[in-house]
């Protein structure tokens, strides 16, 4: 096998726009991809020098449901900030919790996707 990286995580969206502003605003990601295609509005997001992004995918690209995707953990530096800043953001998150891997909480985006915010302990 000489797989890299992955590309692309799809999270299906109701409305676009909306997750836009949500991952670009709220989570502060940067746009990697916004144009039209033959399919519909490809948009993609990523944290700043990510190898994978994020595609925010409209309804009718790939037959996807909207608020389907789940366990998708996105490592932090800060978790408590960014657990504060989504709380102030009017997301709801639980935890944030210490475990044995760090700290880590789960919120949903407006579709209701599930994602994770993890950050990482010293040498686990």
């Amino acid at each position: 096998m000489t797989i890299t990286h992955a590309s692309f995580v799809t999270l299906p969206v109701a409305d676009q726009d909306r997750a836009l502003r949500f991952y670009r605003d709220v989570l502060g990601l940067e746009v990697t991809a916004d144009r039209e295609t033959p399919q519909g509005r490809w948009l993609q997001v990523a944290p700043r020098g990510a190898q994978t992004v994020l595609t925010l995918s409209g309804p009718g690209m790939g037959g996807f449901e909207p608020g389907s995707s789940r366990g998708i953990m996105l490592v932090t530096t800060d978790v408590d900030a960014d657990c504060a800043r989504l709380t102030a953001a009017g997301r709801p998150v639980q935890g944030p919790d210490e475990l044995p891997w760090g700290r880590m909480a789960s919120f949903t985006d407006p579709d209701g996707n599930g994602l994770m915010l993890l950050t990482e302990k010293e040498g686990f």
